[in-house]
C-alpha cells in the first residue's frame, strides 16, 4: 500500500484552496535499471476529489507526471468543517484514498 497523500485544504471567502502531495513512483516504462532492462510502467491514471461525499474533480493522467506528484485546485462552495477526499486509481490496480477537513 502507498504512503497517505497529505492532503491541505483552506478556505478563503466562498472557495478553498486544496493542496495534495502524493507519494507515488511514477515510473514511464522507458528508463532501465543497472542490468540494463526496462523498469515497467508504473504511474496514476486517475485522480478524483470528492467535497462532502460529491465528485468535484476527475483527472486522467499519463505517464509523463513526475514522481510524487503535487496537485492544487481551488473549490467553490467550501467552507470550513466540509470534508474534501482525493483518490487515485494507477495501472497497476493499486488504490488510495485520504481525507482532510477544509480549515
Amino acid at each position: 500500500m502507498a504512503d497517505p497523500m497529505r492532503i491541505r485544504a483552506q478556505a478563503a471567502g466562498d472557495k478553498a484552496t486544496v493542496r495534495v502531495l502524493m507519494s507515488h513512483e511514477m515510473e514511464t516504462g522507458q528508463r532501465k535499471d543497472a542490468a540494463g532492462k526496462v523498469i515497467p510502467a508504473w504511474y496514476i491514471q486517475e485522480v478524483t476529489a470528492a467535497l462532502n461525499g460529491k465528485t468535484v474533480m476527475t483527472a486522467q493522467w499519463g505517464p509523463a507526471v513526475s514522481k510524487n506528484p503535487f496537485l492544487q485546485f481551488n473549490l467553490k462552495g467550501a467552507k470550513a468543517g466540509d470534508k474534501v477526499a482525493v483518490s487515485w486509481v494507477d495501472n497497476k490496480g493499486e488504490k488510495r484514498t485520504d481525507e482532510a477537513t477544509v480549515s
